[in-house]
């Protein structure tokens, strides 16, 4: 019942952070924080040997490498950077691949969409609580790719697999 609360909570709070991502262009270091927290109680109440939690957290900290890099060459924002490994922790290296691969596909749509948006939908047509990306320096809310990569890949994730299977979606 714990391992559940406690996916379902780093799900919802995937969600958030695209939400908020969506309406600021930020995502707050507190939220990427929680997320990165939740791992360990998820993962020791999961079960979790040893040397899997070890491939994690290798995992997490392979991605802070990778996406503070990307950060330094500008191509993603520092909430972005930080949210990309909290999420890695939590899918570990047998959901990387599908986590990396859906978050770079929903990253190219959101891309897409916002390019197609700017050149054809006047800013004012729309919704204020998503009108931030597509303002004059608008840039992708790259959290929307990282919560929907989470989101397809988690039944790959051995902490979340649980998770799905209850809801029906397992793997």
């Amino acid at each position: 019942m714990i391992l559940f609360l406690l996916s379902g909570l780093f799900l919802a709070l995937c969600i958030f952070a695209a939400l908020h991502d969506v309406n600021r262009l930020t995502i707050p270091n507190w939220l990427n924080l929680t997320i990165a927290g939740l791992f360990l109680p998820a993962a020791l109440v999961s079960g979790l040997p040893l040397e899997m939690l070890g491939g994690h957290l290798l995992a997490g900290a392979l991605a802070f490498v990778i996406a503070i890099g990307l950060f330094a060459f500008r191509v993603f924002g520092g909430g972005d950077a930080k949210m990309i490994p909290a999420v890695m922790l939590w899918m570990g290296p047998g959901a990387a691949l599908s986590f990396v691969i859906a978050m770079a596909v929903v990253g190219g749509v959101c891309a897409m969409i916002l390019l197609v948006g700017k050149r054809s939908i006047p800013v004012a047509a729309i919704p204020g609580f998503m009108r931030a990306p597509f303002g004059e320096k608008g840039g992708v809310p790259y959290g929307v790719a990282i919560a929907a990569g989470a989101l397809l890949a988690g039944p790959a994730s051995p902490v979340l697999a649980a998770f799905y299977e209850s809801l029906g979606l397992g793997g």
